[in-house]
């Protein structure tokens, strides 16, 4: 799913109409919208640590595209590489599995 056809869904499902129930389209929905999630956790914490995208890229041994892309919602990390994320950012790693219709 491209990042247009995300905002439309994003867009028409804010505005609370119907969309396609289409399992493959609803899959890479969601995850485009982990990836966006994500990536907005690493660039919070990035700025909160004063830091650029080229430091936590050095931290990671990683290159600043891969960052840019990371933050930017265009990749979904592997878990090793949210480790390197995690303890270059100065951070705990939490995966947690919510039962379905269980508050965030």
């Amino acid at each position: 799913m491209n990042h247009a056809e995300w905002k439309t869904r994003r867009r028409r499902e804010l505005l609370g109409e119907a969309t396609e129930e289409n399992a493959d389209y609803d899959r890479l929905y969601e995850e485009a919208e982990l990836a966006h999630d994500l990536g907005q956790m690493v660039y919070d914490r990035r700025i909160a640590l004063g830091l650029s995208q080229a430091e936590l890229a050095d931290r990671c041994r990683m290159k600043q595209p891969q960052i840019s892309r990371i933050e930017g919602g265009g990749t979904v990390p592997t878990i090793p590489l949210l480790r390197r994320l995690a303890r270059a950012l100065d951070a705990d790693l939490t995966i947690n599995l919510t039962p379905h219709g269980s508050a965030a």
